[in-house]
């Protein structure tokens, strides 16, 4: 548990297998590029090097993940996107099993791990 009263498991509480099976495929993803720290929040996992890089907000047969990017991205799989600030995007994805960490999905993953750092 840590300092807020959270932890990672409590997120994978009452979800299907998949959910934290595609949490771990991304975590594993991004530890290739580096120290990577948990932060369990009360909605979410945030994943941080210096700064959070990605977000994962799990759901009862999927996760949102919510990634940092310098720029918006031309892709369906971005459901949602939203400008922080002029060099700062939050771009969120919906993955449902871990074969959806796939090399676009590893790519966005480490734009936004360089720009935590």
């Amino acid at each position: 548990m840590n300092e807020n009263g959270y932890t990672v498991q409590e997120h994978f509480k009452n979800r299907v297998p998949e959910v934290k099976a595609t949490y771990t495929a991304i975590l594993k993803a991004a530890k290739k590029f580096g120290p990577v720290k948990e932060e369990a929040k009360k909605t979410s996992i945030h994943l941080v090097r210096k700064s959070a890089f990605a977000g994962v907000a799990t759901r009862k047969t999927a996760l949102i993940l919510t990634l940092k990017s310098d720029s918006d991205i031309s892709s369906a799989r971005i459901a949602k996107r939203e400008q922080a600030s002029a060099n700062r995007w939050h771009l969120e994805t919906k993955l449902e099993t871990p074969t959806q960490v796939d090399s676009e999905i590893v790519n966005w993953l480490r734009r936004a791990y360089e720009l935590a750092g």
